[in-house]
C-alpha cells in the first residue's frame, strides 16, 4: 500500500500534534491518488457504474445496525425508526433508483445540425465524468447527505472524498473502518473534521464540490473553491413557510406538519420554520397541535424522540425562546408541564405566537422543535411577506385550491415544493432536490443529479465533404452570393 493510501485509512489526524501542513498534505496527497486514477481511467462503463452503485448500497445495508447506533450515539439518542427512514430505507431507495436508468442516462444525445451549413455532419452531447469530487457532509442527516450524493457521483464515473461533521465523529470513524471493504482509497476515501480539516479540504482543487450546511459556511467554501475555479453545489437552508388555506381540512394540516416538525427533533433544512394560519383558526390550530403531541409525543424522554445535537445548539433554542418571551411573543409548550431536559438535550415542541420583527426567532433558522406561527387574512399578505425574505430552501401550500394552488407556486419561488404536505419533495427520487437564492444553488436527485455531476460535453463531427472551403477568403463573387443568400434564409 503506497503512503498515501496509508494516510487515508490510518489514524485520523490530532490536531494537538499535527500542523495545518500536516493536514494540507495529507488530503492532498489522497486527492492526487484519485486524481491519477481517474487519468488512468477517466471514464468508466456502465458495468463498473452499477458495481460501485451496489457496493454503496452493500455497505449501507450490511452495516445497518452499526450505522444506526453510530448516528444515535452522535447525536445523544436518535429515534432508530427516524434513522431507519431517512437514512436507510431512502437511501437504498436512491441508488436503486439511480441504477434503473443509468445506461438511459449515460448514452449520447443527438442533436441538430444547420445542414445548410454543415451537410452530412453530426452534433452529440455524451456525458462523461468530471474526476474527482469532495462532498462536504453536514451532521443532521448524515448518511443520507453523504450516500445519495456519491450514488450520483459514481453513477456519472467519478471518485470522491468525504468530509463529515466535528458532530458525526462515531460515524465518520464507522465509515472510515468499514469503507476499504468496499472500496479501495482512489475510488472513495472518508475524512473525519478533526480540527483544520475541512478548512484544507475546501481548497483542494477538486473537479466539483458539494457542500450542505448553513448559508454562513456555504459562503466560506465557495470563496475557497473558487481560488481553484472548482464549480460548487451548495444545499443550504432558510425559513421554509407554510401557509393553510382556511378551507384545507385544518386537523389534516396540523397533523402533517407537527408530523415532520417533531421529525428528527424539526433539524431538517427543508422543514417548516413558520407557519401561516387564517386569523380565525389561531386558536384551534393550537388545540389541534397540543393534542397532536398528547397523542403522537407525551414523553419527550422516550426513545423515539430525537436529541438535540448538542450543547450548543440547545443553548441556542434555549436562548431564541427567551428573547421571544422577553419581547412579548406568546410561547407555548406543547408537551404542557413537561420541561426540557438540558442533560439528554431533550426539547419539546414549542409554538411561538405574536411575534415581532425584532425577535430572533423571526430572523434566523430555528433548526429545532420551534415553530413559529403567523396569522393572515388574505393570501396577498403571505406572498409579500415571505417574498421579503430569503428565498426559502422549500414552500408548503395547503390547499385544494388549484387556483390558489398555482398562485402561490407562481408568486413565490423556493428550491422546491410541496403541496399539501411538507418535507416529501425531498423524498422523490425522480425529482430535482436544490436550492435558490440564499437557499443554495444547483440540484442532485433524479437525472439531474447524474447531470450535476458529469460534463455534458457537446462534440461536433465534420463530414468528410466541407462546403467552408468555399467560403474562406479572400472572399470573391461565389462567397458573396451563399452568403446573401444565407442572410436571406435566416432572416
Amino acid at each position: 500500500m503506497n503512503q498515501a493510501v496509508e494516510a487515508i485509512h490510518a489514524d485520523p489526524i490530532n490536531p494537538k500534534e499535527s500542523t495545518q501542513t500536516d493536514i494540507a498534505d495529507m488530503l492532498r496527497g489522497a486527492f492526487q491518488k484519485q486524481r491519477e486514477a481517474y487519468l488512468a481511467d477517466p471514464v468508466p462503463d456502465a458495468a463498473q457504474r452499477k458495481q460501485d452503485l451496489l457496493a454503496l448500497k452493500n455497505m449501507l445495508t450490511e452495516n445497518r445496525e452499526a450505522i444506526i447506533d453510530a448516528i444515535s450515539s452522535d447525536y445523544g439518542n436518535r429515534s432508530r425508526h427516524e434513522s431507519l427512514f431517512a437514512e436507510i430505507i431512502a437511501v437504498s431507495d436512491g441508488i436503486n433508483d439511480t441504477i434503473k436508468p443509468l445506461k438511459k442516462w449515460m448514452k449520447p444525445q443527438k442533436r441538430h445540425v444547420d445542414l445548410s451549413l454543415y451537410p452530412g455532419a453530426k452534433n452529440r452531447v455524451v456525458p462523461q465524468p468530471l474526476g474527482v469530487v469532495g462532498i462536504i457532509v453536514p451532521w443532521n442527516f448524515p448518511i443520507n447527505l453523504s450516500f445519495l450524493p456519491l450514488a450520483f457521483a459514481f453513477a456519472a464515473g467519478n471518485r470522491a472524498m468525504v468530509k463529515m461533521s466535528e458532530n458525526s465523529m462515531a460515524l465518520s470513524r464507522l465509515l472510515r473502518e468499514i469503507s476499504p471493504r468496499y472500496f479501495p482509497a482512489e475510488k472513495l476515501a472518508w475524512f473525519e473534521e478533526t480540527g483544520g480539516v475541512g478548512i484544507e479540504f475546501s481548497q483542494i482543487p477538486f473537479d466539483l464540490m458539494m457542500f450542505t450546511g448553513s448559508g454562513q459556511t456555504g459562503r466560506a467554501v465557495m470563496a475557497s473553491a473558487a481560488k481553484n475555479l472548482t464549480p460548487v453545489v451548495l444545499e443550504l437552508g432558510g425559513k421554509c413557510p407554510a401557509v393553510i388555506d382556511p378551507d384545507y381540512p385544518l386537523a389534516t394540516a396540523v397533523e402533517r406538519i407537527m408530523f415532520v416538525k417533531q421529525f428528527n427533533a424539526g433539524q431538517i433544512c427543508t422543514n417548516v420554520d413558520y407557519v401561516f394560519v387564517h386569523e380565525s383558526q389561531k386558536e384551534e390550530f393550537v388545540e389541534l397541535a397540543r393534542k397532536y403531541v398528547k397523542k403522537h409525543c407525551p414523553d419527550i424522554n422516550h426513545q423515539d424522540y430525537t436529541s438535540i445535537i448538542d450543547d450548543r445548539s440547545y443553548q441556542r433554542l434555549e436562548e431564541t425562546l427567551a428573547d421571544a418571551r422577553a419581547k412579548g411573543a406568546t410561547v407555548i409548550n406543547l408537551s404542557g408541564d413537561q420541561p426540557g431536559n438540558r442533560d439528554a438535550r431533550k426539547l419539546p415542541l414549542h409554538l411561538v405566537l405574536d411575534t415581532t420583527a425584532n425577535m430572533t426567532i423571526r430572523n434566523r433558522e430555528t433548526f429545532g422543535p420551534l415553530l413559529m406561527v403567523l396569522t393572515y387574512k388574505a393570501p396577498e399578505e403571505v406572498i409579500k411577506y415571505v417574498n421579503g425574505q430569503d428565498r426559502p430552501l422549500a414552500l408548503y401550500p395547503f390547499t385544494k385550491n388549484k387556483e390558489l394552488q398555482a398562485l402561490y407556486i407562481d408568486r413565490i419561488m423556493s428550491g422546491g415544493v410541496t403541496v399539501n404536505d411538507a418535507l416529501f419533495h425531498v423524498a422523490q427520487h425522480d425529482l430535482p432536490f436544490g436550492g435558490v437564492g440564499a437557499s443554495g444553488m444547483g440540484h442532485y436527485h433524479g437525472y439531474e443529479g447524474f447531470v450535476t455531476f458529469s460534463k455534458l460535453r457537446p462534440i461536433f463531427y465534420q463530414a468528410g465533404f466541407s462546403a467552408m472551403k468555399y467560403l474562406r477568403p479572400p472572399y470573391g463573387a461565389f462567397a458573396t452570393k451563399v452568403y446573401d443568400l444565407l442572410v436571406k434564409m435566416k432572416g
